[in-house]
């Protein structure tokens, strides 16, 4: 996770073009996932948190503290679209393979790399309606897979998200329709792991 800095909360910038990731995830679906949907959670968290006790805390901050409810929905869900649009780099770019170290730890939790993305995918075709799947570390490095329902993230549950999959409809239906989990496995050709291992603890 990045470092947790007292600001407004704001739409992270976008490090590629919306057309970019295509044909995995179309510039179609980026311009309604990443640019209404995501930005309706930021613009609604602002307007939750403003001129109350939590105005001016970082994002994480939030995810941790605010009460169960619309608030948290908001603020779970900002921090998930944030973390998923920003570990995604064009086909070309991305870094598609772990390193040694990060490789070790999949190994030890999950048998393999494959094993370990069959396991993101079969999770993500078995979340009932709407949520998240996540590859996450605890503190001490030990990576999982979890299942979160709706706007929930990891760092609710003081872990460190790495990988999120969108298991909302709207972050693929218009590009795969009812084939999540042929979407899922699409989305590693995307996925950079020089992004997912800055995330892990230090």
């Amino acid at each position: 996770m990045t470092s947790c800095v007292l600001a407004k909360i704001v739409i992270a910038a976008l490090p590629y073009a919306t057309d970019a990731l295509a044909p995995v995830i179309s510039e179609e679906t980026i311009n309604y996932h990443y640019g209404k949907h995501y930005q309706t959670y930021v613009d609604n968290l602002n307007a939750k948190i403003e001129n109350t006790e939590w105005e001016g805390m970082c994002l994480e901050e939030l995810v941790k503290n605010v009460p169960e409810g619309p608030l948290f929905n908001n603020a779970g869900q900002a921090l998930n679209h944030q973390l998923y649009f920003l570990q995604f780099r064009p086909e070309s770019q991305a870094k598609t393979e772990p390193s040694e170290k990060m490789r070790q730890k999949i190994d030890e939790a999950f048998g393999s790399v494959e094993k370990m993305k069959q396991t993101m995918s079969q999770s993500a075709g078995a979340l009932f309606g709407s949520g998240w799947v996540w590859l996450e570390s605890d503190d001490a490095g030990k990576l999982s897979i979890s299942l979160y329902a709706n706007g929930d993230n990891p760092v609710r549950h003081n872990r460190h998200p790495l990988v999120g999959v969108d298991v909302w409809e709207h972050a693929y239906y218009l590009d795969w329709q009812n084939r999540r989990t042929a979407h899922v496995d699409a989305l590693w050709k995307i996925i950079d792991w020089s992004v997912v291992e800055e995330r892990m603890p230090k």
